[in-house]
């Protein structure tokens, strides 16, 4: 069995946070490099438009994702990603944790880029928060692609304190979306 320990300048008080954080992302992706499997990524053909997604889409899905946050009393932080998982709009409730924006926008990046929500199974009643994760990629419920007919524009990240809720409200704002984009 191979042991890992983190370098010991980790480990010192004096260096900040932000940066063991950073020297903490390079000894996982230097340890989980040999084992990182590259997947093929579809191709887009040449006759599907662009991306039509937009500002105003973007702002329009942030304005959805709160309305539904504020209703079901959820404090959270929300991502909405273009279609190659770029951040195009940011918003956060006030006195949410630390770590729920990095979560929102790796859920939307996750989303957006593998084009399908994202779920993870509950093989302990849900009361395990962990979930897969590599490299920015986030297997926890929350994340949401965004659908301009049967086209994927954009995603969205919901990162709060219950992935319930998170799945629930990234549902309901990807729906209004879709609805919008539709002209109901």
């Amino acid at each position: 069995m191979m042991r890992l320990c983190l370098p010991d300048i980790y480990h010192q008080d004096y260096i900040p946070y932000f940066i063991r954080k950073k020297i903490l992302l390079a000894f996982m992706i230097s340890v989980m490099a040999p084992w990182m499997v590259v997947l093929p990524v579809a191709a887009v053909p040449l006759s599907q438009p662009a991306s039509t997604f937009n500002r105003a889409g973007a702002q329009f899905v942030l304005q959805a994702t709160m309305r539904s946050a504020v209703q079901i009393n959820a404090p959270c932080a929300i991502a909405v990603v273009d279609r190659s998982g770029e951040l195009m709009a940011f918003d956060r409730f006030d006195n949410i944790r630390t770590g729920s924006p990095d979560l929102a926008l790796w859920k939307a990046r996750t989303s957006a880029l593998m084009e399908r929500p994202l779920q993870k199974s509950d093989d302990n009643g849900g009361k395990d928060r962990s979930g897969p994760s590599t490299a920015g990629f986030m297997a926890l419920r929350g994340g949401m692609a965004l659908k301009a007919g049967d086209t994927i524009v954009g995603a969205i990240g919901v990162a709060g304190i219950r992935n319930e809720n998170d799945a629930r409200i990234a549902r309901d704002a990807a729906t209004a979306f879709s609805n919008e984009a539709m002209g109901h």
